[in-house]
């Protein structure tokens, strides 16, 4: 399964709006799986839209069929638009779909991570975080996704609730670090929360 991510910076909010309510035409292209977003709680200038496919091929021949006309609702009301791809490695939290009609809240992690450590990095995922995040109250489902450069990797989850949210990320994060040895691991590591807009979600 491959994990497009999408980060922009809105300039005209009603536009962009009504133009992401016109990527409704993706239902019935081969290969789409389902695809929601929302507003940046720390940059309310700032979307994120998660779309998910069967396979590259299938993205592929969708870019060059029909995404232009589907994009071309969005032209002019935003800016400094980033996308990228990762292909699907494992569930955050089993049973993984992509599905966003029973969530309130995405957490995004954007890690890059020291070559010598793509290994324990992924290890550390399956042992450490995924068993923690799996076992909040309020973590309805996620994803583990991997660029296929760069040593990127996507850790997206989705939440009930920012309150759930919020006691997982007081009570546990400090020592599930250290635990994991999650500072040895990345070079890099950026991340947003995420209020989710049901008229956005296919």
């Amino acid at each position: 399964m491959l994990v497009k991510w999408i980060r922009c910076n809105v300039v005209e909010r009603t536009g962009f709006e009504r133009g992401q309510r016109k990527w409704a035409g993706l239902l019935g292209e081969p290969g789409f799986r389902g695809q929601g977003g929302g507003w940046s709680r720390s940059d309310p200038e700032v979307a994120h839209v998660f779309c998910f496919w069967e396979s590259r091929a299938l993205y592929d021949s969708f870019m060059a069929r029909s995404h232009a006309r589907l994009a071309s609702s969005q032209a002019g009301t935003h800016r400094d638009a980033r996308v990228r791809l990762f292909e699907y490695r494992f569930d955050v939290k089993m049973g993984f779909e992509p599905r966003f009609t029973d969530v309130d809240l995405l957490r995004v992690a954007h890690c890059r991570v020291h070559e010598d450590r793509t290994e324990h990095f992924s290890l550390m995922q399956r042992k450490v975080w995924n068993p923690a995040m799996a076992g909040s109250p309020g973590m309805v489902r996620g994803v583990f996704a991997e660029a296929e450069a760069d040593r990127e990797f996507l850790v997206l989850s989705m939440w009930d609730s920012a309150a759930e949210r919020a006691k997982y990320r007081t009570e546990r994060v400090e020592r599930l670090v250290l635990r994991a040895g999650t500072g040895a691991d990345l070079a890099a590591l950026a991340g947003d929360v995420i209020d989710l807009e049901p008229a956005w979600t296919v």
